[in-house]
């Protein structure tokens, strides 16, 4: 059995701590444009390439479906290679699959493109988490602030950018532009490899009993399955507000806009959450406020989608705020960057597994029933596991003494 090894922060060399603060801010840029810059341009692209709403909604399931296998697969990885080689092999992966995917003939190639490309991000979302505690472990909340707030600076312009650029260029174009960024980051990743001591990605032999096994903590599975209830939101807001909104009337720039807008409020959940879930030992009221918003969003889009739009939109994009939250969790249950990694291997790979069937679960059931009345309501119904869940995620306590309270 082998760990995660990393020097104490105080004997890194300055520069080399500054280039790591670069690398994650760049990488946390990327952690979301591939998705939210490109489901604004499905329709024109379909219309391009001759598909329908099936394979949109399969399109929305893929980030979260590639997310959860390759984020669940991702700590196994970093503990052969380190946190920094991983990021950069994940950066590097997504960065050639966003070229191949704006050069796609066909849909097949849209897809197996989208699937390659997420799956490098899906990796840089576990690992971003305990590279944050590795570089940073005494200024924890102040970073968590500052990767989420570029996360979510990086999922609102991309919405924003997206059909401007498509209509000034070529769709392939406005999906192909976010490789650019993805490609910095792994070369940033790169370097730093290159700079750090030979013996800093060298495993430690230890005994197997030294393995974080954090499902045997009722905090690890309240985080996941608040995770997954939230990212279920989050890929079923992304994926079909445009569409609730042009069925009830609304154009496509307006559902565009709107995917903007909701992104935009995780800007303010970024600089305000983690500083809550570090100083306050039970941020559980977080989570019932949230899912207060939530349950307004979707009552208000269902019942009118169009009058009240900004409003309804705003409450959804409030209502998520409980992503970060469950972020910041994730260090602050672990006592190591080991066990963080870990934590966040099973908190987003389960997690994101189980949210995939949102965007195409909640398509079949418009299909079926002929409106988003049906849907909408599902997704407010998730917010009772959400606070149940989030009940056990807040207490506390740490994933690394459950799982050693066991044999």
């Amino acid at each position: 059995m082998t760990t995660l090894t990393q020097p104490p922060p105080s004997v890194r060399p300055v520069r080399l701590t500054f280039w790591a603060g670069v690398a994650i801010a760049v990488t946390a840029v990327n952690l979301r444009t591939a998705v939210t810059g490109f489901s604004p341009l499905l329709e024109t692209i379909g219309a391009d390439l001759g598909f329908g709403v099936a394979l949109i909604g399969l399109l929305g399931t893929v980030p979260a479906a590639t997310f959860g296998v390759f984020g669940f697969l991702a700590p196994t990885v970093t503990r052969r290679f380190g946190l920094e080689r991983t990021a950069a092999a994940a950066l590097a992966l997504t960065a050639l699959s966003l070229v191949l995917r704006s050069l796609s003939p066909a849909p097949w190639a849209l897809v197996l493109s989208t699937v390659l490309a997420l799956a490098g991000i899906g990796a840089a979302n576990v690992v971003i988490v305990p590279l944050v505690k590795a570089w940073f472990a005494h200024r924890l909340a102040l970073w968590t602030s500052f990767y989420l707030l570029l996360l979510q600076t990086g999922q609102f312009v991309a919405p924003l950018m997206a059909v401007p650029v498509e209509e000034a260029t070529s769709w392939r174009v406005s999906a192909g532009i976010w490789a650019v960024p993805a490609a910095l980051a792994a070369v940033l990743w790169l370097v730093l490899t290159t700079r750090l001591p030979a013996d800093h990605h060298a495993p430690v032999a230890t005994t197997s009993d030294a393995k974080p096994r954090v499902s045997r903590s009722s905090t690890a599975w309240g985080l996941m399955v608040l995770f997954a209830m939230v990212g279920l939101s989050n890929y079923a807001i992304i994926t079909w507000v445009p569409s609730v909104i042009t069925d009830a009337g609304g154009s496509t720039s307006l559902g565009g806009t709107m995917v903007g807008l909701y992104s935009a409020w995780g800007v303010l959940a970024a600089l305000v959450v983690p500083q809550v879930a570090t100083r306050v030992e039970n941020p559980f009221a977080v989570v019932v406020a949230c899912s207060a918003f939530l349950v307004l969003g979707y009552v208000g889009l269902a019942v009118s989608p169009l009058d009240g739009t900004l409003l309804w939109v705003c409450a959804l994009g409030i209502g998520v705020s409980s992503f970060p939250l469950c972020l910041t969790l994730i260090n602050r249950r672990a006592r190591t960057p080991q066990s963080a990694s870990a934590l966040s291997g099973f908190v987003q790979g389960i997690g994101y597994g189980v949210a995939c069937v949102g965007p195409v679960g909640l398509g079949l059931l418009r299909e079926s029933t002929g409106s988003w009345t049906a849907p909408l309501v599902v997704l407010a119904a998730t917010t009772v596991p959400a606070i149940v869940a989030g009940w056990y995620a807040c207490r506390p306590r740490y994933v690394d003494d459950a799982a050693a309270a066991q044999p």
